[in-house]
């Protein structure tokens, strides 16, 4: 049996869930088709989704094609959402986009299918609602070609489009139209297939055509179309085709060594953690000790506050997705995804056994909003942490932050519509009501120039044990942090090592404006520790000897000392903008547009619309979605994306705060730290 591991795509209504809906009732899965609108779809179990209509999680459903097991992955529409998508394209061996035949190419489409195209994941596109009024067939497929990619043929014809009775004919070998463009699109990425159309003077075989297609799409070379309806079932038939024969299936070496992809955890009714691991070689039995972790984030490096190394856990229960749902198995081999059970600590992001070769990292930009999460009852704080922390378990990008100053705990948003599933989940999954203060923009911190700090250990103002010098440079845009070394690696315990590395990265998460630090290379100058001893007879006496607490006090008051030398400057997200509207529309956009601190570039006039692109600041993009209708009489359509972070300059109210946490970051660390030795504050 071959496995395939299947997303499916689309913007938010385009119809993904019913399209889903839809295969596994062609399956034979499910005997009823569900409803989105009735809150009875098989891949939408959460009481929020139901009530909603929308996806929220991502969720695993399997269903056979002949000799292949579909293990269908549906992943949310909304932007406010994409941390689920990006986590599911780590783990896929191909993907359909659905596109709406009424609402055409949208903005999340296009950000989808670039990101599909980057990573080179075999694609094919479904143009859904064919039966619905409005719906398009040419301007769709033009529509496609534009702002998609100009790789994709339509595989069939549609008859009675917009109605209830439209329905898709497939293009076969006896329609010139279909071959000779099949032929010209092959043949423009296949030498060997162009010379032979070229030398010969007649239409190259079908068969060989085919054979091209299959594997020109198993590259992601070209993307094979089709029309359909998910409600009434039209064109699906000829989608189950393409996905069966043009999308590669999974490798499975079984007997390889053991490597996976963690891509979701959630918690089970006993509040035990379970892992979705994607199986890219060998097999994982029950009461197997398997090793999971990371070695480093995206860049190489563990991301600011997260764990670094691997652990290991024994294996209690493992669970297959089978026939549309998940059953238990004594096994999860290669190309199989796995529900595992007994790993305690494990992560999103993990891999288990062997570190693989997935394409993971940050597909997206990263959340742009942040919120501070307020409990109605004080008294529910704690429960607030708690609950909160397990909710970043399931979603790593909220970001959860807590500030011990004002003991406030903020989390990172995409938009609006996560803040309120983010409170629904709190009062009906943990009985936790809460409010969010008003939503504000997420900066960075850059370093203007370099600058060091040293400490020796164990003098009047270092009651440490720890000898620590730090110099901060900058590093180029979109670098990260990277550590260096100036010091033998050998001239401390790797230990001690291991936590100033990690304090720094850490640390760095609020630079001396309060943002998170980043394009940046911290470098260890100096170190110095006293070896472990004690009183003679003794047992070890930490009092006499260097501990990884020593350094990880110490750490954060060298690195800010150097961070304030080497000064830095904030940063705000910013997005590139694409709207068209009326022509006549656009002298009135124009002041609203530099009132919300938008750069346009030169408009581009088409007859009576126009387009006009540019940057704007990401906390103002609201703004202008809801000025929108008004300033376009309904016409306009805008597509934003993140673009980069622009230098905040000048101190006007509508410029975001340059200081995110007022108090002075150096006085807290003091503080911290005569408190840790034990002695008077003298504030």
């Amino acid at each position: 049996m071959h496995m395939l591991n299947l997303g499916i795509l689309a913007h938010v209504d385009a119809g993904k869930t019913s399209l889903t809906e839809r295969l596994l009732h062609a399956a034979g899965v499910i005997d009823e088709i569900g409803s989105v609108d009735d809150g009875n779809t098989q891949t939408d179990s959460l009481a929020l989704e139901r009530q909603r209509g929308i996806t929220i999680k991502s969720a695993v459903v399997s269903f056979p094609i002949d000799d292949i097991t579909v293990n269908l992955i549906d992943t949310p529409g909304h932007p406010d959402f994409i941390a689920e998508v990006e986590r599911v394209l780590s783990v896929l061996d191909g993907a359909v986009l659905v596109v709406s035949a009424v609402e055409g190419v949208q903005a999340q489409t296009r950000v989808l299918m670039r990101t599909l195209q980057r990573l080179r994941i075999p694609t094919l596109i479904f143009v859904n609602k064919i039966d619905r009024g409005g719906a398009q067939y040419a301007s769709v497929l033009r529509t496609v070609s534009e702002k998609l990619t100009r790789d994709v043929v339509a595989m069939g014809s549609v008859d009675g489009l917009g109605t209830r009775s439209a329905r898709c004919t497939p293009y076969t070998d006896s329609d010139p139209g279909f071959t000779s463009r099949l032929t010209e699109l092959l043949a423009d990425r296949d030498d060997a297939l162009l010379a032979a159309y070229v030398d010969g003077g007649a239409p190259l075989p079908y068969g060989t055509l085919g054979s091209a297609l299959v594997a020109q799409t198993g590259q992601a070379l070209v993307h094979p179309v089709f029309f359909g309806s998910a409600i009434t079932g039209a064109g699906v038939d000829a989608l189950i085709g393409g996905i069966r024969e043009l999308l590669p299936t999974a490798a499975s070496d079984v007997d390889g060594p053991v490597s996976g992809t963690v891509f979701k955890v959630e918690r089970g009714s006993g509040g035990e953690k379970i892992a979705y691991v994607r199986m890219f070689s060998g097999t994982v039995r029950i009461r197997d000790r398997l090793p999971f972790g990371r070695d480093g984030g995206p860049d190489g490096s563990d991301a600011p506050g997260e764990r670094g190394g691997r652990d290991d856990g024994k294996v209690t229960a493992i669970s297959v997705f089978d026939q549309g749902s998940a059953v238990r198995a004594a096994s999860v081999r290669a190309g199989q995804i796995g529900k595992l059970r007994g790993l305690g600590d494990i992560r999103i992001g993990d891999s288990v056994g062997v570190p693989g070769t997935a394409t993971t990292g940050r597909f997206f930009a990263p959340p742009t909003l942040e919120s501070v999460v307020v409990p109605l009852a004080p008294a529910s704080r704690g429960e607030l942490h708690l609950a909160l922390a397990q909710l970043a378990e399931q979603d790593p990008l909220i970001n959860l932050r807590q500030d011990d100053i004002r003991k406030e705990v903020s989390v990172s948003l995409y938009g609006e519509v996560q803040k309120e599933v983010i409170q629904a989940t709190l009062a009906d999954g943990f009985g936790i009501d809460v409010t969010f203060r008003e939503t504000t923009t997420i900066c960075v911190e850059r370093p203007i120039g370099s600058g060091s700090a040293f400490e020796v250990g164990d003098t009047e103002h270092n009651p440490f044990l720890a000898t620590i010098g730090l110099r901060v440079d900058p590093a180029p845009i979109g670098s990260g942090v990277e550590y260096r070394l100036e010091v033998e690696l050998g001239s401390m315990p790797f230990s001690l090592m291991r936590a100033v590395e990690e304090t720094v990265r850490s640390a760095l998460r609020q630079g001396i404006h309060g943002w998170q630090v980043t394009d940046c290379i911290v470098t260890m100058t100096h170190s110095g520790y006293w070896p472990r001893q004690s009183h003679s007879h003794a047992v070890f006496d930490k009092s006499m000897s260097s501990t990884a607490g020593d350094f990880r006090n110490l750490t954060p008051l060298v690195l800010m000392a150097a961070l304030q030398q080497a000064g830095t400057t904030v940063y705000e997200p910013m997005h590139r903008f694409r709207l068209e509207l009326p022509a006549d529309a656009l002298g009135p956009a124009l002041p609203v547009l530099a009132r919300l601190r938008a750069v346009p570039r030169t408009p581009a006039v088409q007859g009576a619309s126009c387009v006009l692109q540019g940057e704007i600041p990401a906390a103002r993009v609201h703004e202008l979605h809801q000025q929108l209708p008004a300033l376009t009489r309904g016409e306009g359509v805008l597509e934003t994306s993140f673009d980069s972070y622009r230098a905040v300059v000048g101190t006007a109210p509508d410029r975001p705060r340059t200081d995110h946490n007022p108090l002075n970051r150096k006085e807290y660390l003091l503080h911290t730290v005569r408190r840790i030795a034990g002695q008077r504050d003298p504030r």
